[in-house]
């Protein structure tokens, strides 16, 4: 213990957690304080400096797909004759549960409804056309460019370089040089972990209510605070125990989550009586997406008729930014033995391909409804306060026997939200020890310390009743400087690799 304890980097440690805890006392002491500190930040960020989002979320999916189709892509993440360490199911299972899992099943559901109203889609053309192409596009190829080319980058920098430092600092070295352990690199350490902690808290905040949701109806007890309190310590208890075995927790708990998913979609697709037109609908938006890529990806909204480029599709470019620190690092320690080329499209391919069948099935299936008439969710999301949680609920009840879904749903998020930490708290827990091997885990008490950690933020986000702008906020905030450090890390990661091409 006393050797582990030296080992310990403080400013990977000590200092997030005094910023959690001054977050908690800020948040919970004075809510309304807070809310109006956000939404300053955040108006000069989305007014100001929102095209430095749509940018780097661009510059970065162009960047991935000309390494992955490039010589460099030929690149082993290891020796160069070595073989996978886990299974294609197995890796893409990890591939898909590590990121932001329970916030795709949670969005899919409903995010057409944010769309629908929006003046901005109106102005494109139906409902029907828009809103179920616009979710596809804000989880689509720049959110899965940024884990995909990150992914590549951290696996070179482990399993290739065999870096015995597992921080954010150290895929920048090829560029930073020595700079990389003096100040400059500490700071990239600890905005990482900064970026961390806000999109840990968002993610909790925004999708763990429908767990609540689900479970108050499910058995009929009333729905309250204390309620999806209890939903997080039982989530925390979960990948705790989890992610203290390894490895292996983590690995079985993904194949796990993949099942009991699929199942889900299979019940709503099949249960559901619109299969026609849950694969017309998708294909359509399929081919509109692709058709009109380039314009939805640079549309900034310059007259600030709509809002809409600075309301939806900055927060999530900024949200996918934060998820950045974790998710890739952790797809990168997996895919040892795979080629650039392989992380990369593998990423897009069980990633992307996942999110895809997700929103086009559950999407798709509620939006039907109020297309063809058989329940007004619009008006029904109205009637209710703009409440989108029991507007889903509302929703799986048009199913067949709802229960099984909502057992179904209940079953997926929490196994999907404790995939996801596992891998985030693996990867923290590296991160806060000045050296670590690639095959070395971090000690359970690092592991425990950050699993109870990473869940105060988000108690305190429910008890102080933060608004989903709120939430969205700090995303954005953390967000902006992590943007420059990807950039860093893109440079370094091709740098470093033509001088391994080249034999150095």
């Amino acid at each position: 213990m006393s050797s582990e304890k030296r080992r310990i980097d403080p400013a990977t440690t000590i200092i997030p957690m005094a910023i959690i805890l001054v977050m908690c006392v800020f948040f919970f002491v004075s809510p309304e304080a807070s809310a109006n500190t956000l939404g300053a930040i955040r108006g000069f960020l989305e007014g100001k400096l929102g095209l430095y989002y749509l940018l780097v979320g661009l510059g970065v999916l162009i960047t991935g797909l000309i390494i992955a189709f490039s010589k460099l892509g030929d690149i082993v993440l290891g020796k160069p004759d070595e073989k996978p360490q886990y299974s294609f199911f197995t890796w893409g299972s990890m591939m898909f549960t590590a990121g932001l899992a329970a916030d795709i099943l949670f969005y899919s559901f409903c995010e057409w409804i944010l769309y629908a109203g929006e003046s901005r889609v109106s102005s494109l053309g139906s409902i029907q056309d828009w809103a179920s192409t616009y979710p596809l596009f804000h989880w689509g190829p720049i959110p899965w460019g940024f884990y995909a080319i990150l992914a590549a980058a951290f696996g070179f920098m482990l399993h290739v370089r065999g870096v015995k430092k597992q921080k954010y600092s150290e895929a920048c070295r090829p560029i930073l040089g020595k700079y990389t352990d003096k100040l400059p690199g500490k700071i990239v350490d600890v905005l990482a972990v900064i970026a961390l902690i806000a999109g840990t808290a968002t993610t909790f905040s925004l999708a763990t209510p429908l767990l609540s949701s689900a479970l108050t109806d499910l058995f009929g007890i009333p729905s309250s605070k204390i309620v999806t309190i209890l939903i997080l310590v039982v989530i925390c208890a979960v990948y705790t125990v989890s992610v203290l075995r390894g490895m292996k927790g983590v690995k079985f708990l993904a194949e796990i989550c993949m099942y009991v998913f699929f199942a889900l979609l299979a019940y709503v697709f099949i249960l559901g009586k619109n299969p026609i037109y849950i694969l017309e609908t998708g294909f359509s938006a399929l081919g509109n997406l692709f058709q009109n890529f380039l314009g939805l990806a640079t549309y900034t909204d310059p007259l600030r008729e709509t809002g809409f480029a600075q309301n939806w599709t900055i927060f999530y470019w900024a949200y996918w930014m934060v998820w950045c620190v974790a998710a890739p690092f952790f797809m990168g320690s997996i895919s040892r033995g795979r080629t650039v080329r392989q992380v990369i499209l593998g990423c897009f391919g069980f990633g992307m391909g996942a999110t895809f069948i997700s929103f086009i099935i559950l999407g798709n299936y509620s939006l039907g409804l109020q297309t063809k008439g058989i329940f007004d969710v619009m008006g029904f999301y109205e009637a209710s306060g703009y409440d989108l949680y029991a507007t889903i609920i509302e929703v799986i009840h048009c199913l067949p026997v709802p229960q099984i879904v909502l057992v179904l749903l209940i079953v997926s998020m929490v196994a999907f939200y404790a995939t996801s930490f596992d891998s985030i708290t693996l990867v923290a827990s590296a991160y806060s020890y000045k050296e670590i091997k690639d095959d070395e885990e971090a000690g359970k008490g690092m592991k425990l310390f950050w699993a109870i950690l990473l869940i105060l933020l988000p108690v305190v986000f429910i008890f102080s009743e933060s608004s989903m702008n709120n939430l969205q906020t700090v995303s954005m905030i953390a967000a902006f400087p992590i943007g420059i450090v990807i950039i860093l890390i893109i440079a370094s990661f091709i740098k470093d690799m033509k001088k391994y091409r080249d034999g150095e």
